[in-house]
C-alpha cells in the first residue's frame, strides 16, 4: 500500500513553528501570533471537514481553550500542529453532539458530473477543484476516511501524530487515508487502482486543500 505523504510545505515550516512556540512560552505574544498563524488555515480547513460552515465557531473555541493551557504544551513544531488538532477535534465532537448533526455530506450527484473527465490525471482533476469544493467531496467520504485524509493532507500531520489524534494505531489511519484518497479519485471519475494514482491524488490534494495556507 501507497505511503500517504505529509506535506512538504508543512514539514518546512515545522522548524519555524517550533521556534514561535518556545518564544512565545517564554512571553513573547508576537510569537503566539506567528505560532497562530501557521497553525490556523490547516486546523480551519480541517473543521471545515468536519462541521462545515460552523468550522469558524469551533475553531475559535479550540482556541480559547489552546490559550488556557499552552504553558502545558511540551513538544517541537509537529507536536505542537497535533495537539492542537486534538483539542480542535474535541470541541468539533462536543459541537456535533450538541447540535445532534452528523458532519456534513459531501457533493451531489451533479457535482460529480460536473467534475473533470475520465481522461484527466488526478492531479489536473483536483487541481481544478476550489478548496470549498474539495471540502465538499472529503466531507462525503465515511467519517474515519475523511479525519485521515484532513488531518494528513490539511492539518500536515505524520501517521503516527493523526494517529494520535485519532486514538488509533498508525496502520489504521494510514489504511484509512489511502483508501479516502482512492475514492475521491474514483468519485473524480478517473479510477487508477494503483498506489501511483493515490499518491498524484496525495500530492494534488495538498495542494488544492492547502490554499488557504
Amino acid at each position: 500500500m501507497g505511503q500517504v505523504r505529509q506535506p512538504r510545505r508543512t514539514q518546512s515550516r515545522d522548524g519555524e513553528l517550533g521556534a514561535a512556540v518556545a518564544r512565545a512560552q517564554d512571553g513573547d505574544e508576537t510569537a503566539f501570533a506567528i505560532a497562530y498563524r501557521i497553525v490556523q488555515p490547516g486546523l480551519l480547513g480541517y473543521l471545515r471537514g468536519i462541521v462545515g460552515d460552523d468550522a469558524e465557531d469551533v475553531a475559535s473555541d479550540a482556541w480559547l481553550e489552546i490559550a488556557r493551557n499552552f504553558g502545558r504544551f511540551k513538544g517541537d513544531g509537529a507536536g505542537f500542529r497535533g495537539w492542537t488538532a486534538t483539542i480542535a477535534r474535541h470541541r468539533a465532537l462536543d459541537h456535533l453532539r450538541r447540535q445532534r448533526v452528523r458532519p456534513q455530506n459531501g457533493g451531489t450527484e451533479q457535482d460529480v458530473l460536473d467534475l473533470p473527465g475520465p481522461h484527466s490525471t488526478h492531479e489536473q482533476a483536483l487541481e481544478s477543484l476550489s478548496t470549498e469544493r474539495a471540502l465538499e467531496l472529503v466531507r462525503g467520504l465515511p467519517r474515519d476516511q475523511a479525519e485521515a485524509v484532513l488531518l494528513r493532507v490539511v492539518v500536515g500531520l505524520d501517521g503516527p501524530a493523526a494517529a494520535r489524534v485519532l486514538g488509533k494505531r498508525p496502520g489504521a489511519v494510514r489504511t484509512a487515508a489511502h483508501r479516502g484518497l482512492k475514492r475521491l479519485g474514483h468519485q473524480l471519475g478517473i479510477g487508477g487502482e494503483g498506489d501511483e494514482g493515490v499518491t498524484d491524488v496525495t500530492d494534488a490534494a495538498s495542494r488544492t486543500l492547502g490554499k488557504s495556507r
